[in-house]
């Protein structure tokens, strides 16, 4: 819809009884297959070397190396052009789509889709306040040990001098190698460094370029086609964009679902493209693995990443890259969902790739490494977000540890690149916990049991039911086992029954710490369990982490 007394950036109108006509009325969508991508592809090849790409190679000869089972937590910048809009995740598609509160928001902020739409926001964002190297220090003091960004997203936009897509951070927009930077201060500072890949064809082809050549369906613009669908390269003339074809960001104008082996080639070509130049030690794709059964319901292992059979053509290029850089020994981590959907592939391909859960924290063991990631806001930022409490993230780090798993944490800085007011207290507490609790956290391994609820002898302070619990890891030797205590008994008293002297499993207990607190801790190991007197005063807030040395 328009807005009553909204004047459009850019649109002449001459008024009529049947509503507002504009200078486009007469422009039809482009349609051109032959001509896109405008950039050369060579055919892609598979790099030599140790695997071959299918999941049989791949589940034979993949490990997961103990950098990753080690780190547990790294932070992530979910951060490109959508950020500068303060609209939230899913910007440049939604603002298409007539009646979303996006939309809404692009009319009030930029004017209407016709003429201001994605390749817009590419070229105001322009990361003005962006300082990769002392975002790097913050989020190195609060606790990550591996840093990863965003690459590109569903908008079809690099981050990087990408050799395959012209619309890309050098060209236009911030005129600066994002993800170069960020590597480069990422590992300056001792981090291991990883890019996540959101472009794949699915997402692209089928739900952001279709809505990108739409128009609206209502209203004195109805059936006016969007730019997506009708902006030329000649049409960037005197603008920054000026040299730019469109349809390298829009893409052709097709249905969903249609076949376009030129895309297909285009996206592994520039995976291979970012893969050389910045050597990620992490690969993450926002995708999942969809396995298919013939009609006899026998599993066959496919991989979907919008088109068949891709996914082991990365994964064994990604490895056979890693282990050239790396003279011999694998250092990767491949990222991908949906790898745990049923008994048989999730024993299948979790040996073959790192399972991730997005938002999900399963609350159960795994015998693979796996990675949850999750947010303190919206994945891209949104103004006057409700970010969540430090308190909730920190119980849901304690949860995956405790289940072998690693927490990938956005953080959604502003299209300026400089944290707001909120962000910057959530980072500042969260590193406050993690710097008393690290020994608990950091290269542990799970336990003989994840978790033991508290019952009504050790009382917590407040609900709900999750938070009357307490987490174990253990260390690598098996020496020492971490009790964290997500409540604060009431009585001062903390009961933890699986640590009894009656358990099986349990050794004689030699000492006790309580990490953070300097005092002697008093304690007794009984038959039904390990009673622990707690101290006074509390020496952080959050969760509590005991060092039981057995």
């Amino acid at each position: 819809m328009v807005m009553a007394g909204l004047a459009l950036p850019g649109m002449l109108f001459a008024g009529s009884k049947t509503g507002l006509k504009t200078s486009q009325d007469k422009r039809k969508p482009i349609l051109r297959r032959g001509t896109w991508p405008t950039v050369p592809m060579p055919k892609f090849q598979v790099a030599d070397g140790l695997f071959e790409p299918n999941w049989e190679s791949l589940r034979k000869y993949y490990k997961c190396p103990d950098w990753f089972r080690d780190a547990k937590l790294g932070f992530w910048s979910h951060w490109g052009p959508q950020s500068q809009s303060g609209g939230g995740d899913w910007y440049t598609r939604n603002l298409y789509i007539q009646g979303h509160n996006a939309y809404k928001h692009h009319l009030e902020k930029y004017g209407h889709p016709t003429k201001h739409g994605a390749k817009d926001m590419i070229c105001a964002w322009k990361a003005e306040k962006w300082d990769p190297e002392a975002l790097i220090k913050l989020y190195k003091e609060a606790g990550a040990k591996y840093f990863v960004h965003m690459a590109n997203h569903h908008d079809n936009f690099d981050s990087w001098d990408s050799k395959y897509q012209p619309w890309n951070s050098v060209n236009v927009g911030p005129k600066k190698d994002i993800t170069k930077r960020w590597a480069d201060s990422a590992r300056k500072h001792g981090l291991k460094f990883g890019v996540t890949f959101h472009s794949s064809p699915d997402r692209v082809w089928n739900n952001f370029m279709p809505a990108w050549y739409g128009s609206d369906t209502k209203g004195p613009l109805k059936g006016i086609p969007y730019d997506g669908a009708v902006v030329t390269k000649a049409d960037g003339k005197g603008t920054e964009w000026e040299g730019l074809d469109p349809r390298d960001l829009y893409g052709p104008v097709h249905k969903a679902n249609e076949p376009c082996p030129e895309m297909v080639r285009q996206y592994l070509l520039r995976i291979d493209d970012l893969l050389q130049k910045v050597r990620p030690d992490l690969l993450y794709f926002d995708t999942a693995i969809y396995h298919l059964r013939d009609k006899l319901e026998r599993i066959r292992l496919d991989a979907f990443m919008g088109i068949p059979d891709i996914c082991t053509q990365i994964a064994a290029h990604y490895y056979n890259l890693n282990m050239d850089w790396n003279n011999g020994k694998m250092e990767a981590v491949l990222n991908l969902k949906g790898v745990a959907d049923n008994e048989v592939t999730r024993e299948f391909l979790s040996s073959s790739v790192v399972n991730d859960f997005e938002w999900i924290d399963p609350d159960k063991p795994f015998e693979h490494p796996w990675q949850t990631d999750t947010s303190i806001g919206n994945w891209h930022y949104h103004e006057n977000d409700d970010y969540r409490p430090v308190e909730e993230m920190v119980h849901v780090l304690v949860n995956i540890v405790s289940n072998n798993g690693c927490m990938l944490l956005n953080i959604p800085l502003p299209g300026s690149g400089e944290p707001d007011e909120g962000q910057m207290k959530f980072i500042r507490d969260f590193g406050s916990w993690m710097r008393v609790n690290g020994e608990a956290i950091y290269a542990t391994r799970p336990w003989i049991k994840t978790s033991e609820n508290l019952d009504s002898s050790s009382k917590a302070m407040s609900p709900p039911e999750k938070k009357n619990r307490v987490n174990f890891s253990r260390s690598k030797d098996g020496n020492t086992i971490y009790a964290i205590s997500l409540a604060w008994p009431d009585e001062g008293r903390l009961l933890i029954r699986s640590l009894g002297s009656s358990q099986k499993e349990m050794r004689k207990i030699s000492e006790i710490r309580l990490l953070g607190y300097n005092g002697r801790i008093q304690w007794q190991q009984e038959t039904n369990g390990l009673h622990i007197d707690l101290p006074d005063s509390k020496p952080c807030k959050h969760a509590w982490s005991f060092v039981i040395n057995h």
